[in-house]
């Protein structure tokens, strides 16, 4: 056995006595034979790398009345509202556990997923059990992005197939390609086709949603210039899908920058069997909105506040 392999069933065996069988940390530490000290790391660890999932069976009755609110205005099937957690910046990594904890319980053999990206996506990693799926296929929904590696698409999405031993299809090239006939002839190579064929039979699409806030991607990690955000805004653009900019309509915006996007189309999706949309954060309000009228989702996944914004909408 590695040293991998050794760690990563002792950390397991720490998580089983304390979680499951009830020890306290000091008798995990004597049957296991390790310091009091190291036992705290181990189910810190275990806690990180979604060894150990904890999630609270009972509903707050406000945020399932949220539910309830945004499935009957929206048409949606399944509303999933968390609580919004008192410091902000905790919103994508909770949203992010919960489209994990979906997914989870979602995912069967012989799935074909397609996977957008962001920071609520990437976070869904560690709340999905690492286990071969036999037939499963991945597929992600948009080109790679080449100055934000936490937060690649193409990265997120091997590492998902990686996680649940799947078949991983890539768009072989940049999300913005740099003229529109770049973009033309990248989408025409025969690997494209393949993943079009793909997306056309999707069991599963997941896919999140950007704005233009500072706060945003875009801005943080200057993948679109100030000049650039502000053109978009002045077009009308409220936020993102798969990087195709969107008004608060749901329509995209007539802007060149859009022209030059290598995705999926968000209108491609409406052909998966179903479609999750996972966002939320004040500010994102207007373009899950927007998001919501564009794609129509089976599945929305956002927190409370974002959730009481919503139910004062209408769907259009």
């Amino acid at each position: 056995m590695s040293d991998f392999d050794l760690d990563d069933d002792l950390r397991t065996r720490a998580a089983w006595l304390y979680y499951i069988e009830g020890m306290t940390q000091d008798q995990v530490a004597q049957e296991l034979g390790f310091t009091r000290a190291r036992v705290l790391r181990m189910l810190a660890t275990a806690r990180q790398d979604g060894t150990v999932q904890i999630r609270v069976m009972s509903p707050l009755s406000r945020c399932v009345e949220l539910e309830r609110i945004l499935e009957s205005r929206f048409g949606i099937e399944r509303a999933i509202v968390i609580p919004s957690p008192r410091d902000e910046s905790k919103v994508n990594a909770i949203l992010g556990a919960t489209v994990g904890a979906y997914i989870a319980d979602t995912l069967t053999d012989n799935m074909t997923i397609g996977l957008g990206w962001g920071q609520t996506l990437s976070t869904a990693l560690a709340s999905i059990p690492r286990r071969p799926y036999s037939g499963v296929r991945v597929v992600s929904l948009l080109g790679s992005l080449t100055r934000v590696n936490a937060f690649n698409p193409s990265e997120f999405a091997w590492r998902f197939a990686d996680q649940v031993g799947a078949e991983c299809y890539l768009m072989a090239g940049p999300v913005f390609a740099p003229d529109v006939h770049t973009r033309r002839a990248l989408m025409e190579h025969a690997g494209m086709q393949e993943l079009s064929r793909r997306v056309a039979q999707l069991d599963l699409a997941i896919v999140s949603v950007g704005d233009l806030s500072p706060q945003s991607t875009f801005s943080r990690f200057g993948l679109l210039g100030r000049p650039e955000i502000a053109s978009l805004e002045r077009a009308g653009a409220v936020g993102d899908v798969l990087c195709r900019f969107i008004d608060a309509d749901g329509r995209i915006v007539d802007h060149e920058i859009n022209d030059r996007v290598v995705a999926v189309h968000p209108d491609d999706l409406s052909a998966a069997r179903k479609l999750v949309l996972a966002s939320g954060g004040w500010h994102k309000a207007p373009a899950i909105l927007a998001a919501i009228r564009l794609l129509h989702p089976q599945v929305l996944v956002t927190d409370e506040v974002v959730a009481e914004r919503l139910t004062t909408s209408e769907p259009q």
